[in-house]
């Protein structure tokens, strides 16, 4: 039988998982609407709250849509849940709203492409070599 305290613990390292995941999102979001979103006056959240991205558990993992452009350039037309699954093999504990969401916005930007349910990189879109 559990004690308060370890109930406690397991709800902060819990709370702590799902703040790491919004982290991500929240920079997803911000790569995303940079070009959009109109300037603001207020200072980012990581200044507010006196402490850098660099601080944070999540800083050192990918955005969401670099982990799923990785999955579907190794692995070619996916199902929202087989990137799911690619990327919980990765070790990523991202739910598939949150990567249905970052395809949806992905898409828009002209990223990938949907066809019978199966999401692919879109054509013509590569880095310039250096």
């Amino acid at each position: 039988m559990e004690t308060a305290l370890e109930r406690i613990r397991a709800k902060i390292t819990e709370l702590e998982e799902k703040l790491a995941n919004l982290h991500i999102a929240e920079r997803e979001l911000q790569e995303l609407g940079e070009a959009s979103a109109p300037k603001t006056r207020f200072a980012p959240p990581s200044a507010v709250a006196g402490q850098s991205d660099s601080t944070h558990e999540a800083g050192s993992q990918q955005t969401i849509g670099a982990t799923i452009t990785d999955v579907l350039r190794e692995h070619g037309s996916l199902s929202v849940k087989a990137i799911g699954t690619q990327i919980a093999a990765m070790g990523r504990d991202i739910n598939n709203r949150a990567i249905s969401f970052s395809l949806q916005a992905m898409k828009k930007r002209g990223l990938v492409k949907s066809a019978d349910g199966e999401w692919t990189l879109a054509k013509g879109r590569s880095k310039r070599a250096r």
